[in-house]
């Protein structure tokens, strides 16, 4: 069933990201991670002071994710590193891109067993040269899928035999089966063809639903495994950009935001466009996988 769900939508952080993305709840720390792009910077909050701090980083970053030995992965422009938040200390650990140095990288996210998936894009033009990576424990990193405009919505069902991914400019999110013992993803399908909507970034909920960020249309859209749309929920700024579980409980929805491009007329409508929001769904999520290198 699709229902138009009236919830109270709060202000986490409130920033002015050009393009804020890939939010993470860590759970050892108690506090929400993300980034923005084009600061460029991870930033982070701690929930109950609302306390925020601003970490530079060197380079355009799509995406990041934590590491199971401590520190963090920063994707980016040109390539993928290992980061170390308190010294500053930025590492390449992959590169398989050197011959295209004007795509970047875009979304990344960590399966179950602690593989790190992100996919590249053109920086420059939309046009369809990205590929769609795994970086293994050893950093051995392996291609996918190819021809990708701009990567998004890469998630894992709770038993992670499931993945999940988007090509936004395609209007598409497709599903794999997926081996966690192997990484392997295969028998490749639409999950859903979101029309008009924009598929952003995504995450899963403990009951197997994908939750997604539609960029350009204000809303976050929950699909049922099958790939129906379940119940959509407005926000505040046209271009919510990703969106995660966190909090003690699992039990809060993070969505990040972006204001890149949007003019005078639309930023006094939405004064709030790159914060950061929260809500409670009614659902918990998981918690978030860390890389396992």
């Amino acid at each position: 069933m699709n229902s138009q769900t009236q919830t109270a939508v709060e202000l986490i952080a409130r920033s002015a990201d050009q393009l804020g993305e890939c939010p993470l709840w860590d759970e050892r720390e108690g506090r929400l991670y993300w980034v923005d792009s084009r600061a460029p910077a991870i930033k982070r909050v701690t929930i109950d002071s609302g306390a925020l701090e601003v970490i530079p980083l060197p380079e355009t970053v799509g995406s990041i994710a934590f590491r199971a030995q401590g520190g963090m992965l920063a994707a980016t422009r040109s390539g993928i590193h290992f980061f170390d938040p308190a010294t500053g200390a930025f590492d390449l650990a992959a590169c398989p891109e050197p011959q295209l140095p004007d795509n970047r990288f875009n979304d990344g996210r960590c399966d179950r067993q602690g593989r790190f998936w992100a996919g590249t894009m053109s920086d420059v033009r939309r046009d369809p040269v990205g590929t769609l990576y795994r970086l293994d424990a050893n950093l051995a990193c392996t291609p996918l899928r190819n021809a990708i405009i701009i990567p998004n919505s890469l998630a894992w069902s709770p038993d992670g035999r499931t993945m999940y991914f988007a090509d936004t400019n395609r209007h598409t999110i497709w599903a794999w089966d997926y081996d966690p013992a192997t990484g392997a993803a295969t028998r490749e399908r639409v999950f859903a063809d979101t029309g008009a909507g924009r598929p952003d970034g995504s995450c899963v909920d403990a009951d197997g639903c994908l939750w997604n960020a539609e960029y350009g249309a204000a809303r976050i859209v929950r699909y049922t495994p099958g790939g129906k749309v379940d119940r959509t929920i407005g926000l505040p700024v046209d271009n919510p950009t990703c969106c995660c579980f966190g909090g003690p409980g699992l039990d809060e929805l993070y969505i990040t935001s972006a204001r890149q491009r949007l003019s005078a007329e639309d930023l006094a409508r939405q004064p709030l466009a790159g914060s950061v929001f929260a809500l409670r769904p009614g659902v918990r999520g998981l918690p978030e996988a860390r890389f396992a290198g």
